[in-house]
Order: C-alpha cells, then structure tokens, then sequence
C-alpha cells in the first residue's frame, strides 16, 4: 500500500467565518467549497502552500463537531513561515489567544503557539538554525535534567 498524502481536516462551529479567519491570517487561497442549501458547509479546502486543510461546519448528527475554544485539545497544527513573528501578531489582532510567545527554541526553530477563534491550536516557526537530530537530543536531555548543581 502506497500513502499519496496526508489531510489535516477540522471541524468547527462556523467554517464560514473560520475559513475568513485562516485566509486572512495565512495569506492562503480557498480552493472551493461544498455548500448545503441551508448554507452549512459540508467540505471547503484552503491551500497553505500546496499542502491542503479541509474544513467543515460541525455535523453534530453525525458526531462530528469542533473543539470547544477553551477546551484542552488532543492535536497541534503546525506551521512552518518565512516570519513566525508576523503571522502570530496577525492571528491574535484578529482574535486568537496567544498561548506562547514566539521564542527562540533548542531545536533550532523560532516559535511560538495559539489557539484560533475556533478552538483549534496552532504552532507557528521559523527555521533560524540547522540542528542535528542528534544535537537536538543533546540539548533537550540537558534541558530535561535541568542545571546541573
């Protein structure tokens, strides 16, 4: 069995406002989008790059529904930009909750993390050193055995 591709898709109370909401943040196109009669959007994808998210309203009948905003969350979606600084600043000024402020990291990234209007977490970084996965192993077992004494 051969995998083609991975689709992170999301599930939210208004995908209507939260495709507004990620196009604007990320600067990405929306593909197209699937919509009922009653206006409920059954399936819509946005284009981050060539990788794609698939976004629907909830369909609580069919227990499918999206977090609730202040709930813990199971997963993390990941983002990897030119300027992690900016988007971040961008995303909160349109209404997400800034959960970690973009700093500088041990595995060589540049990030920082929120939550979207929706409920949804995002991690958003920036390359600012090559490390090795070996020396990224060194410097997180000295950062898990804290200062030495």
């Amino acid at each position: 069995m051969a995998i083609h591709e991975l689709f992170p898709y999301i599930h939210v109370k208004n995908a209507e406002a939260a495709i507004a909401f990620y196009t604007s943040v990320f600067g990405v196109p929306e593909k197209f989008r699937l919509t009922e009669p009653g206006g409920r959007i059954g399936h819509a994808e946005l284009d981050f790059g060539g990788a794609t998210l698939m976004i629907s309203d909830e369909y609580p009948e069919l227990g499918v529904e999206g977090p609730a905003p202040a709930a813990p969350v199971a997963i993390t979606l990941h983002l990897h930009v030119d300027d992690c600084d900016a988007v971040i600043a961008r995303a909160v000024k349109a209404g997400a909750t800034l959960e970690m402020a973009p700093a500088d990291h041990f595995y060589g990234e540049r990030s920082g993390s929120f939550r979207d209007p929706f409920g949804h977490r995002w991690s958003v970084g920036h390359s600012i050193e090559e490390v090795t996965p070996e020396e990224m192993q060194r410097r997180y077992t000295a950062i898990m055995n804290g200062p030495a004494s």
